[in-house]
């Protein structure tokens, strides 16, 4: 992280940011206050005063990091044509391109949300209800690529499962495991594009 690149920011939003980049790459529980102070170049008195405690702060990334994540992947999806192609059951194939996208980032480390609930559980009052708010409102964004009708929420809700799975998969290995957690992700959603497709009534 470049340190004089927010050197400028308010000190909230500085410490944010490092708690942010540091939490994301190293995990809360091996990430100290102590450091996080040091990096973000504030004092105990000033953090505090934003932060009471360490919660507040994995609070806050999560708030934040909820943010950023849903507007890359919104980003994603339209670079890819997502507007033009809402309401075709292939659009959903899409999904595959933007997790490869993400997978060969050299910053990824899976998924913050399943990593924070896996670290903390429910230790941190609240993290796990914005895991949650989180993932459902992924599900709605992939929702909204899809056709209307009965099965739209849970195709959906399938095709978000995948992503996660491919998300973990990535996470625990090489960039050859990440290209074969997006080859499975293709294939399980080519199938629910299929179930899409033959679910539609003729005309």
């Amino acid at each position: 992280m470049d340190i004089s690149a927010i050197s400028s920011l308010p000190a909230r939003e500085r410490i944010l940011l490092t708690a942010h980049d540091l939490f994301y790459a190293d995990g809360i529980r091996a990430t100290g206050i102590d450091r996080v102070i040091a990096a973000s170049g504030v004092t105990k008195v000033t953090f505090y005063r934003h932060f009471p405690s360490k919660d507040d702060l994995v609070r806050a990334f999560l708030d934040h990091r909820h943010g950023r994540w849903m507007a890359w992947f919104i980003d994603a999806l339209g670079r890819r044509g997502a507007q033009q192609r809402i309401g075709d059951a292939q659009a959903l194939e899409m999904l595959a391109d933007v997790m490869a996208e993400w997978f060969a980032d050299p910053v990824f480390r899976g998924c913050a949300f399943i990593n924070s609930v896996v670290e903390v559980g429910t230790s941190v009052a609240g993290a796990s209800d914005i895991a949650r708010e989180h993932k459902r409102e992924m599900v709605e964004v992939i929702a909204g690529l899809l056709p209307d009708g009965p099965q739209r929420m849970a195709i959906a809700q399938a095709a978000a499962l995948g992503v996660d799975g491919a998300i973990v998969k990535a996470q625990m290995g090489d960039a050859a495991l990440a290209r074969e957690a997006v080859d499975d992700l293709r294939r399980l959603l080519q199938a629910l594009t299929a179930t899409l497709v033959t679910s539609r009534p003729s005309a």
